[in-house]
C-alpha cells in the first residue's frame, strides 16, 4: 500500500482526497476539497469512489490506512494520508467546517 505525509498531499490538491471519518468528525474539519465517504457505509458507496488514483485519510491514519489497503486489492489506486487529519491541522494546515 502507498502512503503520503500531508506535506506531499498538500502538493496534490489536483488528486481527489477521500474522508472515511464518520460524518459528524467530518463536519468538525475536514482537508478542504475532501469528500466524506464513511468507513462504515463505504461498502455501499463505493460506486462513488473517484477514477484513477486518490488519497484516503481519516483522523491519525490508522482508518484510512486499512480502507486504501482493501481498496488497492480490490484495484483501486488508493494512497493512504500518514497522520491523518490531525497531522495537517498540526502541521497549520487550514481546514473547512
Amino acid at each position: 500500500m502507498k502512503s503520503i505525509t500531508v506535506q506531499q498531499r498538500r502538493e496534490r490538491a489536483d488528486i481527489p482526497l477521500v474522508d472515511v471519518r464518520e460524518e459528524h468528525e467530518f463536519r468538525a474539519g475536514h482537508v478542504p476539497g475532501a469528500v466524506n465517504l464513511p468507513m462504515s457505509t463505504l461498502g455501499e458507496q463505493l460506486h462513488l469512489l473517484p477514477e484513477g488514483e486518490f488519497d484516503v485519510i481519516c483522523e491519525i491514519g490508522g482508518r484510512s490506512a486499512r480502507v486504501a489497503q482493501v481498496l488497492e486489492a480490490r484495484g483501486h489506486e488508493a494512497v493512504n494520508v500518514d497522520g491523518g487529519t490531525r497531522a495537517w491541522i498540526e502541521a497549520g494546515y487550514a481546514v473547512e467546517h
